[in-house]
C-alpha cells in the first residue's frame, strides 16, 4: 500500500518536473515580438479608443484619446461602485393594489362584557378583582397596587387557598353567552346562536368569538356589501359588576375584529359599544406583505409551536410562557403550551415578579428582525369605522319591552346593538418589494459596460 502511494507521488513529481523543464527551455518572446503582440491587441480589441491611441502618430491626438479612454473607464468604475453601494443599502418600494372579488372572507369577532363578574360571586370573593389583575398580567403588563385590598389580605388568601382555581371561578362566575344574553344574532340573513361562538379567556374574563379558526374549513363569506353580522346583546347590568377603580366603570360590550387564524388582542385594539347604543361598524380588509431581512424586518423561518399562523402577539405569549415555565416550573392558563397550571401562590410569588423582570430586561421584544418577535411577513387587518346612534327608539323600546317581558328602563340600560358590515367587496394589498434584485443589478451593470464600449 505504502509502496503504491510513493510510486504515485514520484510519478506526479516526475510529470510536474517535465512540464517545468519544458517551459523553462521554451524561449521567451523578444521585446520586438512583445511590442508586436501589444500592437496587434491594440488594433484588434473591441475596447474602442485603444486602437486610436495606438495608431495615431500625433502626440496631441494620443493625449486626447488617452484622456477620453481614462475618463470613460473612471466613469464606468464610478457607476458600478454607486450601483453596488445603492444595492447594499437594501432599498425597497411599496406597491398598493386593490383586488375586487365576488365573495370575501368575513373576519372573526370576539366580544366581552365590560362588567366581567357576577355580582353574587364578587360579594363572596371581593378579592377576585385583585387576583384577576395578577393572573391577566401575562396578557398586558400593568401596575398591581396592593392598596386595593391590602397586601396582607391578599397573601393570606393565596396562602390559605392554594387549591382555589381562578380559571374555574371566572369560567363559572364570569359573563356567559346564552339565549338570554344573546337576544338576536343574524349573519348574512341567517339566524345564528350561542353555539356559533367559541369561549375564550382574555383580560376581560369570559369572551366569545364568532367565526373562530377551528371552523376555518367552513369559512364564512359574504357576497354583498352592507350585510354581515348583527348582534343584539343583553349585558344584565344588575347581574354582572366590576371594580370601577382600574377603569372598568363603563356598561356595555367591548369587541375586537381580527383574522379567524389569530387570537383576539384587545390591548389598544378593542372597540366598545355602551348600553342604549347602536354601533354600526364598517370594515375593510387590508393585507400587508413585509420583506425579510435585510430588505424588511420579518423572519419567515420563525414558526410558533401552538399557533398555525405566526403573529407578534402569539409569539410574545409563547416567549413569556417559555420564561415563566423555565423559572417558575408552571404555566399560566392564559398562555399557550403544555405544563402544570400555576396556582395562586405561584402567580403571586413567581409569575408576577418574572413578568416584571421580562419587561425590565427586554426578554420578549417585538418589531425588528433581531427582536424576539419580529413583524409578520404577511398579516391581515380590518380597519374599522364606527358610528353610533341611540338605541332603541321610543316605539322600539315599547316593542322590545313587551317581547322580552322587561320594563322600558331595563331595555334602555341593558341592550347593546352591534352591526358589522363590509363597506365594499374588495381588499387592499400593501406589499413591500425589493427595489433592486440581483438580476436587475447585473443587467444594469452589463448595460453600463455596453454603453461605455459603444464607439
Amino acid at each position: 500500500m505504502e509502496h503504491t502511494e510513493k510510486s504515485q507521488v514520484h510519478a506526479e513529481k516526475g510529470l510536474l518536473g517535465k512540464i517545468k523543464r519544458y517551459l523553462s527551455k521554451r524561449p521567451l518572446p523578444s521585446p520586438t515580438d512583445r511590442k508586436k503582440f501589444d500592437q496587434d491587441f491594440a488594433m484588434s480589441t473591441s475596447f474602442h479608443g485603444i486602437h486610436n491611441i495606438a495608431q495615431n502618430q500625433n502626440k496631441v491626438r494620443k493625449v486626447i484619446w488617452l484622456s477620453v479612454v481614462l475618463g470613460s473607464v473612471s466613469l464606468l468604475v464610478w457607476q458600478i461602485y454607486s450601483r453596488l453601494v445603492n444595492y447594499f443599502t437594501w432599498p425597497t418600494t411599496t406597491s398598493i393594489e386593490v383586488q375586487y372579488v365576488e365573495k370575501i372572507e368575513f373576519p372573526a369577532v370576539t366580544l366581552c362584557n365590560l362588567n366581567r363578574f357576577q355580582t353574587e360571586a364578587v360579594s363572596r370573593f371581593g378579592i377576585i378583582f385583585f387576583l384577576w389583575d395578577i393572573v391577566s398580567k401575562v396578557l398586558r403588563l400593568q401596575e398591581i397596587s396592593a392598596n386595593n385590598t391590602g397586601s396582607s389580605e391578599t397573601l393570606d388568601f393565596v396562602t390559605n387557598h392554594q387549591n382555589f382555581s381562578i380559571t374555574e371561578f371566572v369560567k363559572n362566575n364570569g359573563f356567559y353567552l346564552n339565549n338570554d344574553t344573546l337576544v338576536h344574532c343574524e349573519f348574512f340573513g341567517k339566524t345564528c346562536s350561542p353555539k356559533d361562538f367559541k369561549h375564550v379567556f382574555t383580560e376581560y374574563g369570559n369572551c366569545f368569538t364568532f367565526n373562530y379558526g377551528e371552523n376555518i374549513q367552513n369559512k364564512n363569506k359574504v357576497s354583498v356589501s352592507g350585510r354581515g353580522l348583527k348582534l343584539l346583546l343583553d349585558v344584565h347590568q344588575e347581574e354582572f359588576t366590576d371594580n370601577p377603580v382600574p377603569g372598568f366603570a363603563d356598561a356595555g360590550v367591548i369587541f375586537v375584529i381580527h383574522s379567524p387564524k389569530k387570537e383576539p388582542q384587545f390591548d389598544g385594539l378593542g372597540l366598545s359599544s355602551p348600553v342604549g347604543m347602536h354601533a354600526r361598524v364598517t370594515i375593510r380588509q387590508l393585507k400587508t406583505v413585509h420583506q425579510e431581512y435585510p430588505w424588511g424586518e420579518c423572519n419567515p423561518n420563525i414558526k410558533l409551536r401552538n399557533f398555525i399562523t405566526y403573529s407578534t402577539y402569539g409569539c410574545l405569549k409563547e416567549c413569556k410562557a417559555r420564561h415563566i415555565q423555565r423559572l417558575c416550573g408552571c404555566l399560566p392558563f392564559l398562555l399557550p403550551g403544555n405544563g402544570v397550571e400555576c396556582d395562586l401562590l405561584e402567580y403571586y410569588n413567581c409569575v408576577s415578579p418574572i413578568l416584571d423582570h421580562i419587561e425590565r430586561k427586554g426578554l420578549c421584544t417585538m418589531g425588528t428582525h433581531n427582536s424576539s418577535c419580529p413583524v409578520s411577513c404577511e398579516e391581515t387587518e380590518y380597519p374599522a369605522t364606527v358610528s353610533y346612534s341611540t338605541f332603541p327608539s321610543q316605539r322600539a323600546t315599547r316593542f322590545l319591552a313587551k317581547k322580552l317581558n322587561q320594563s322600558q328602563e331595563y331595555i334602555r340600560e341593558n341592550l347593546v346593538n352591534i352591526e358589522i358590515n363590509y363597506s365594499d367587496l374588495n381588499y387592499k394589498i400593501t406589499q413591500q418589494q425589493k427595489a433592486v434584485s440581483v438580476p436587475e443589478l447585473l443587467g444594469n451593470q452589463e448595460s453600463k459596460v455596453l454603453r461605455t464600449n459603444t464607439p
